[in-house]
């Protein structure tokens, strides 16, 4: 009886290198677009997305994202397709999908699992499969492996590698980018994190962090996130309390920095698709695990409450100025989750919105970067085209560029009487001397 041939599975990169097979990504987003496009320097890519739209703006060279410019697409070996079938030609697959939380802040790995079926449909003897979507510990191997197992009729390890390696990808950042900042890496075995460790080499300058496991990698990310959003948590209460105290929490703050161990984190709205879902990642798996993260939890607690804190201010603040608050109209600069991006998941300006909305309050809101569309779609809300000249209240929620040339000259002029002004992040402290000013 013959044996079966072992599989050379470290011949594979030696094989993506010669062109002899492809690399292919799943997930064409704020995380999978870039890396396709970074890879496609060195190797032939192929770029999957199941959204139609998406794809055939790729394909134009435009970024629905608004992050990459059309040049940025220019001299790449890749192909950009809805058609799963198209992948069978890859033998590495990166996986970077969304991992968003339910309104219940329950993970959704929905995105994941299908992603996982579609992968599995076409893997192969002797591929890899890389994830680099924020999961809580244990989750590749515990909840991936299985669906590409049953997918595929392949068994782990034996006839497909899997690794894992967190994105690090800040949208709108143009200092701390993907190929200057260090790549975690990880694999189920030696051989693979010596497959990923010379596979991510290629595009990140940097280097890369041989992490001890997919597990220990997994948590790495998590915990990234979840230490800031409790460091901003505290900075969002101290805000909560010094404004009982009347004093301003950026005095404090530079005041209190003048120690050298001091961090300087500051107080804002904490949304988006990362530092604002993650924590729930870790807090799901540890209650499962029959522990309580009390402290995580009460630091989601207050950032997720933040909102509403700053909603009923504003109204405080126009009831204190005698005015009818079901009369009453607040413009809202800025709807994304951060500055310069066109993201509004998680955006905490909405629930800030639909809070003053809720005591009858006509709130307008601009915003240069987000798009109309996605913005009813989902939210319910709409975009103001013009600036009206008579609003009670201005809440410069997100410091866009385009916002970084107005003064107070030109708020008083969008301004009825007795104006307030709420400024998020403390941009104008200190500028303001004819308005109602107030910062966290």
């Amino acid at each position: 009886m013959q044996l079966e041939k072992s599989i050379d599975f470290t011949s594979q990169f030696t094989r993506l290198v010669n062109r002899e097979t492809k690399l292919a990504i799943v997930g064409l987003g704020y995380v999978g677009l870039p890396i396709a496009l970074e890879f496609a320097k060195h190797f032939d890519v192929i770029g999957y997305d199941i959204n139609q739209r998406k794809v055939d703006l790729i394909k134009q060279g435009i970024d629905p994202n608004k992050e990459l410019l059309a040049s940025d697409f220019e001299n790449k070996s890749i192909v950009f397709t809805t058609d799963i079938s198209e992948l069978a030609e890859a033998s590495f697959f990166v996986v970077a999908v969304p991992t968003p939380v339910t309104r219940f802040n329950v993970p959704n790995l929905a995105p994941l699992h299908s992603a996982s079926k579609d992968v599995g449909s076409i893997l192969k003897k002797g591929d890899f499969v890389v994830y680099e979507s924020t999961v809580y510990p244990g989750c590749t191997e515990e909840d991936c492996v299985p669906l590409l197992e049953s997918n595929s009729g392949l068994t782990y390890k034996e006839d497909f590698k899997v690794a894992y390696s967190p994105e690090r990808i800040n949208p709108g950042d143009k200092v701390h980018t993907l190929t200057n900042t260090v790549k975690i890496v990880s694999g189920c075995d030696e051989q693979t994190l010596d497959v990923m460790t010379s596979l991510y080499e290629q595009i990140i300058e940097a280097g890369v962090f041989r992490a001890a496991s997919i597990k220990v990698a997994e948590a790495a990310k998590i915990v990234e996130n979840t230490q800031r959003d409790l460091n901003i948590a505290l900075m969002n209460e101290l805000s909560m309390i010094f404004d009982r105290l009347d004093i301003n929490t950026m005095d404090v703050i530079e005041a209190a920095g003048t120690k050298w161990n001091f961090l300087k984190f500051t107080p804002g709205l904490v949304g988006g698709h990362c530092i604002g879902v993650d924590p729930y990642y870790l807090t799901h798996k540890s209650i499962e695990l029959g522990y309580r993260p009390d402290i995580i939890l009460s630091g989601r607690k207050v950032n997720d409450n933040l909102s509403k804190y700053v909603a009923k201010k504003m109204i405080q603040k126009i009831a204190g100025n005698g005015k009818n608050i079901n009369e009453s109209k607040v413009l809202v600069l800025g709807v994304t989750f951060k500055e310069n991006v066109s993201d509004i998941r998680n955006s905490k300006v909405v629930d800030m919105i639909k809070e003053m909305q809720s005591y009858s309050i006509q709130v307008d809101i601009h915003d240069p970067h987000a798009n109309q569309e996605e913005l009813a779609d989902e939210y319910g809300l709409s975009l103001t085209s013009t600036i009206a000249n008579d609003y009670d209240g201005i809440v410069l929620a997100v410091i866009h560029d385009e916002y970084k040339s107005f003064d107070e000259d030109y708020f008083l002029s969008i301004s009825a009487d007795k104006p307030i002004f709420m400024d998020i992040k403390s941009a104008y402290l200190g500028k303001m001397t004819e308005m109602d000013y107030w910062a966290l």
